[in-house]
């Protein structure tokens, strides 16, 4: 490591991890040995860090463990439902707390575009993303007829010596 650390503002309080603790699989070692496994407030403070910072699992801090550990991890409890058990956890304590009126929710949503995302219609699926200021070809010559139509026609060629006749009936000397 460089010498850096990760603030614990961005791991769980100890408080909250004693209440979150016991709702967690329980962890089973392997009988055919091999590595211990991450401990799991390690695991949920990286699974919690991509969550907030929106940041790769590969780009997670290595002081978390490794972004795949995270991530395997992450779709082994979401299929276990465990980010269920905590959320209705969670819920169940703030109504004793300080009450939820659970005959009147209401949702609220707001589609908004991204702060540096992009042309408002985006690149179109036939076209390359860049929008201007690209590099010109090294070559120059034309890629289109010089009259400039879209009709393909074959002009009369000499052959041998002789006078071929094009497909549309015109000669060449």
């Amino acid at each position: 490591m460089d010498g850096k650390r990760i603030s614990d503002e961005w791991r769980i309080p100890d408080a909250l991890w004693e209440r979150m603790e016991p709702l967690l699989p329980r962890v089973r070692r392997s009988r055919k040995g091999g590595r211990s496994p991450v401990p799991f407030r390690q695991v949920l403070d990286g699974i919690f860090y991509v969550l907030r910072t929106g940041c790769q699992w590969k780009a997670v801090p290595p002081e978390f463990g490794s972004g795949s550990t995270l991530h395997r991890r992450f779709q082994q409890w979401v299929k276990r439902g465990v980010f269920r058990k905590l959320w209705k956890s969670g819920l169940l304590e703030y109504d004793e707390l300080a009450g939820i009126q659970w005959d009147w929710q209401s949702i609220d949503g707001a589609m908004t575009k991204a702060p540096l995302g992009g042309e408002k219609h985006g690149p179109k699926p036939h076209r390359s993303g860049q929008i201007g200021h690209e590099a010109k070809p090294a070559y120059r010559w034309r890629r289109r007829s010089p009259g400039g139509g879209r009709q393909r026609s074959q002009h009369a060629r000499q052959v041998a010596g002789r006078t071929h006749v094009g497909k549309h009936g015109g000669r060449a000397a």
